[in-house]
């Protein structure tokens, strides 16, 4: 593919840095494609830039010239459309993101769950995080647990979720750009050991946390959690039906009396039966 000058590209049709895909033709492409793989473009608007510049990698990689070329292939192979719902995977993540919310669990909600876990005669609560991508997330958690003023009379126990299998062997790995933390509380940031110019969390920091491969539009953990995380995903780049017919399987893997988080600016498309809103972005399951 010929090269070009680096320009920064905009809707008014500025040329990519490769020369062959303006983002005006990727919103375009994005707006025809998203609604095939069950996405929605509202949700990818402002974070297409990563999803464009991965197509232009995959143009490079197939020696295709432009995106009519592109949507040419997928309407010859099937398998390109799992490809491209690879390239549409949008990964922003970093340590205590949001941390409005994170002190709120840390100072209410964690405390109100060990009660009722304890009430059942249990020492653990389960979490499941949702869309975990690299990590950041459950590794979180886990540090409240170590550092925070987090409930003692019961353990974490989190499972944490992807369908990425790359960016689930970045979280086992466990090792992080100093940008990535630096929302952390400062003492909780003595769990890491640097490692040239990274931060690796230390081994007894990750025992709290199991990963699994599993892609939450065909299926969810067996058993049930006091407490689920699906932040920043389901409900921000998934359509409507596919949003509702999900919300109702969270629900379902709820303890009764637990919660489903969802990141601070989503929302649910609809009541779901069984779950009663607290806020915007907190539901909790009815009691039996």
């Amino acid at each position: 593919m010929p090269g070009g000058p680096k320009d920064a590209a905009s809707s008014r049709g500025t040329s990519s840095n490769d020369g062959s895909v303006k983002d005006v033709d990727c919103i375009h492409f994005l707006q025809w494609s998203l609604p095939r793989l069950g996405l929605r473009w509202a949700g990818f608007r402002r974070v297409r830039g990563q999803v464009c510049k991965r197509l232009r990698r995959r143009l490079a990689a197939l020696s295709l010239k432009d995106l009519s070329d592109y949507r040419a292939l997928l309407a010859a192979d099937e398998g390109e459309w799992r490809q491209l719902d690879g390239l549409c995977r949008v990964s922003i993540s970093r340590f205590y993101r949001d941390q409005g919310v994170w002190r709120w669990l840390e100072r209410d909600l964690l405390p109100q769950l060990a009660v009722q876990a304890s009430a059942r005669g249990e020492t653990r609560l389960r979490i499941w995080s949702a869309g975990c991508a690299s990590g950041e997330e459950p590794y979180t958690l886990a540090l409240m647990f170590a550092f925070g003023d987090t409930p003692k009379s019961c353990e974490p126990e989190i499972l944490a979720t992807d369908a990425d299998p790359h960016l689930l062997a970045r979280a086992r790995r466990a090792c992080y750009p100093g940008s990535s933390l630096r929302e952390l509380p400062a003492k909780w940031r003595a769990a890491f050991e640097r490692s040239g110019e990274e931060f690796c969390l230390r081994p007894e920091y990750r025992t709290p946390v199991r990963f699994l491969a599993q892609d939450i539009r065909r299926e969810v953990p067996t058993g049930r959690f006091d407490l689920v995380l699906c932040r920043n995903l389901v409900f921000t780049y998934f359509q409507a039906p596919l949003q509702a017919a999900i919300a109702r399987r969270l629900t379902d893997v709820l303890v009764p009396g637990g919660l489903l988080l969802l990141g601070s600016h989503e929302s649910l498309p609809e009541a779901v039966p069984g779950l009663v809103q607290e806020r915007r972005w907190l539901h909790r399951r009815e009691m039996a």
